[in-house]
């Protein structure tokens, strides 16, 4: 064999080779869907998420995302995602409710946390992965992470001092547990959409609204209408997910799945603390302008947080919800925040 034969059978070789490298080297498609806008922070922070897993991935994990219910409307996200319309919902699990209460407990205790690192660290400390996945796999979704603005604010045309001024207020409230917690307390709840919101203050159909944030409600324009608020929140904490169909999840090699549970993680950690400095910054503004924030005392948050536990057992109709329920239950008793 003479030398120019010799280095075809190398090239050919080392064709062959990188041939095989090339074809083994994993590539994973996600078509996403999120309820947030690109404009949003929560928009801006999804699209980071996509740079963070393309980055730790070389450009192996490659993400098409629908902003602001693209596809289809929020509360569809889940099932466009279980059925193959779509490959992950990036929406929340509370919006799942009709199928089951569960889901309540997979998303929002409505004030059994306090802030978003307790709520994380009964997910990674407490069995929560395994716990909320009992849940999502029984509709062919497996769950891989949340993230968690914070606890959100009322807003308010009347003071909200303490639980004796929800009695006969009202307010649009998300469709759920929290429009049981909220009748025991004396309110009349509203379920309406969020676009909905403004124009019933404004028009005086309701006293006030469970919507988000301090920040976002600014956002919303609720402050140009109402002067009453409360800050820090108590009485609702929702954590949106990021959740993929089982067999696209299944297909996935080890290391793209490590990356997209570790890139939700840093991307929680991102939100919260994001959230937790623009509310602050927040706060000041609104005093400046006149509005009233109420710090609610201890006292008036056990009566909340009464009512909450009678919600609680009231909404947890199902072995799920009951088991989801008790995890969180027996996690807040053990870090001694709450009791028995």
């Amino acid at each position: 064999m003479n030398p120019t034969q010799i280095l075809g059978v190398i090239a050919s070789v080392f064709l062959m080779i990188a041939g095989s490298v090339m074809s083994s080297s994993a590539q994973t498609f996600l078509r996403i869907q999120t309820h947030f806008s690109p404009e949003t922070l929560s928009g801006q922070m999804a699209a980071e998420f996509i740079e963070d897993i393309k980055a730790m991935s070389n450009g192996e994990i490659e993400v098409e995302m629908f902003y602001a219910g693209a596809v289809v409307k929020s509360a569809e996200t889940f099932d466009a995602a279980a059925t193959g319309i779509l490959d992950c919902d990036m929406t929340g699990g509370a919006y799942q409710t009709g199928k089951n209460p569960a889901f309540q407990f997979a998303g929002d205790l409505a004030g059994g946390y306090t802030n978003p690192y307790q709520q994380m660290a009964w997910l990674l400390h407490g069995g929560g992965y395994d716990k909320v996945n009992d849940l999502y796999n029984d509709h062919n979704m497996e769950f891989i992470g949340w993230w968690i603005p914070g606890p959100e604010s009322l807003s308010s045309t009347k003071p909200i001092r303490g639980v004796e001024d929800f009695k006969d207020w009202k307010f649009r409230s998300p469709p759920g547990m929290m429009t049981l917690v909220f009748k025991n307390l004396g309110a009349s709840p509203i379920v309406m959409d969020f676009n909905e919101i403004f124009t019933a203050l404004e028009t005086g159909i309701i006293d006030g609204a469970d919507a988000a944030n301090l920040t976002n409600n600014v956002g919303l324009g609720l402050y140009d209408i109402v002067e009453h608020t409360n800050y820090p929140g108590f009485h609702s904490m929702p954590a949106d997910h990021l959740a993929c169909r089982k067999d696209v999840w299944d297909a996935m090699p080890a290391h793209h799945q490590a990356i997209l549970k570790v890139a939700m993680q840093a991307l929680a950690l991102r939100n919260a603390t994001a959230n937790e400095v623009n509310n602050a910054r927040t706060a000041k503004e609104l005093r400046a302008k006149g509005i009233n924030l109420y710090e609610w005392s201890e006292e008036e948050l056990n009566k909340y947080r009464a009512a909450v536990k009678s919600g609680w057992t009231e909404f947890a109709t199902t072995p799920e919800a009951k088991n989801l329920l008790n995890s969180h239950i027996e996690f807040l008793v053990d870090l001694g925040l709450m009791q028995q």
